[in-house]
């Protein structure tokens, strides 16, 4: 994802500074060509301050994968110290806003400390990425897997959408009017039962199987199905109203303007 953003920002024109860690294999991955990459201990404050100062560094975009959450808080501190003055925190699925338990609950957590800190932030919520439906029905195994009937409906979006979407707002909007918004994207709004009927309608067929419990090894599977059993995977999803506001999922595309956003059967050639 974090190499995506680049070439998008790139593409934009925008000079582009890549922190990575000293043992990263992605150093390596030539969709940085074009950027400045710079290794750096995530844990230490002062050195990736130093670089921000040194680089006259004005927005800072993470993409550290849900696990390593928490790992973005020297980067936090860094900026607020080197006066960056927007952050753009992991976030790019399912909406977090208000979310105070559960595995998602960590990036609001996170939000909060930026929030405490003072450090403006920006905040995208683009739903599942299109390109990630196989593994959440692990259709590796021969089947479209749904734990229940998963009809209700949710946010999908491709991933050149996304990295899109960012680099677009942050080079047509000065970062000063980007503090502290939410932006709520979708390609496609549907059912995973829905898109289940796209695999069964497909050439060659792969049906869908209804389960109480998914294939072994799918314990990440589960936690996300068990969200779009209750409506969380639209953008919309209010955790202050305890539910799915549609008008506000896909609120944040009007922004990119003329752009056609890419759907589920076209990604995944369905």
């Amino acid at each position: 994802m974090g190499a995506r953003i680049v070439q998008a920002l790139i593409g934009q024109n925008v000079s582009v500074v890549v922190l990575a860690r000293p043992d990263s294999a992605s150093i390596s991955n030539p969709l940085l060509q074009g950027a400045k990459v710079v290794t750096v201990d995530f844990a230490d404050t002062q050195a990736i301050s130093n670089i921000f100062r040194e680089n006259n560094i004005e927005v800072l975009v993470s993409a550290i994968s849900l696990p390593g959450i928490e790992a973005q808080k020297p980067l936090a501190d860094a900026a607020k110290e080197a006066g960056v003055k927007l952050f753009v925190p992991s976030e790019f699925g399912m909406a977090t806003e208000g979310c105070k338990e559960g595995f998602l609950s960590e990036k609001e957590h996170f939000a909060d400390y930026i929030k405490g800190i003072g450090v403006p932030m920006m905040r995208v919520f683009c739903g599942l990425f299109i390109e990630a439906i196989p593994w959440l029905a692990r259709v590796k195994y021969g089947k479209f897997h749904l734990l229940g009937d998963q009809n209700l409906p949710a946010s999908f979006s491709a991933m050149d959408d996304v990295v899109g979407f960012i680099a677009h707002v942050l080079t047509s909007f000065p970062p000063s009017s980007l503090h502290n918004t939410t932006f709520r994207i979708q390609g496609e709004r549907a059912s995973l039962s829905t898109i289940g009927a796209l695999y069964e309608a497909a050439d060659p067929p792969i049906p869908v199987i209804r389960v109480d419990k998914l294939p072994d090894g799918s314990e990440r599977q589960t936690l996300a199905q068990n969200k779009f059993s209750r409506g969380h995977g639209s953008t919309g999803w209010d955790y202050y109203l305890d539910r799915d506001v549609p008008e506000n999922a896909g609120s944040g595309n009007k922004v990119w303007e003329g752009h056609r956003w890419k759907t589920i059967r076209e990604v995944l050639d369905l």
